[in-house]
């Protein structure tokens, strides 16, 4: 007799996907998380697993131009953190981790910015270019 196939499993935080909505975004499994895409841009992973909780949340993406220290990310972002299973490899993610008081509200920032197409946040992967 087969077996059942396993249920897929569906993004954390929906809220982020419902937010960017009128964009149109694709969501896709990357490593232990869902990377979310606008048009070729990678702009943000959500992840809650349960290896590595302290990096449960949404990853952010920064522009090839934005630097991770900009003062006016961290004002708009208080929780902005570097994500320790990159180790420090890859500066231009930063989490705002889903432990913080002010996540949702956060998450939906990031969110609103991207609907105005803010120029901080998303880039290209050398895979889509």
């Amino acid at each position: 007799m087969p077996r059942a196939a396993k249920p897929k499993p569906k993004p954390p935080h929906p809220f982020v996907i419902e937010a960017l909505a009128p964009l149109s975004p694709e969501v896709r499994r990357m490593f232990s998380g869902f990377a979310v895409y606008l048009g070729d841009r990678i702009v943000c992973m959500l992840r809650d697993h349960t290896r590595s909780p302290r990096d449960n949340g949404v990853w952010l993406v920064l522009s090839e131009g934005t630097s991770p220290a900009d003062p006016r990310l961290r004002r708009e972002f208080p929780s902005l953190r570097p994500i320790e299973l990159l180790g420090g490899k890859i500066g231009h993610w930063l989490l705002i981790p889903s432990d913080s008081p002010g996540f949702e509200q956060e998450a939906l920032h990031a969110c609103d910015l991207l609907l105005r197409h803010d120029p901080r946040l998303g880039r290209v992967p050398a895979s889509r270019r």
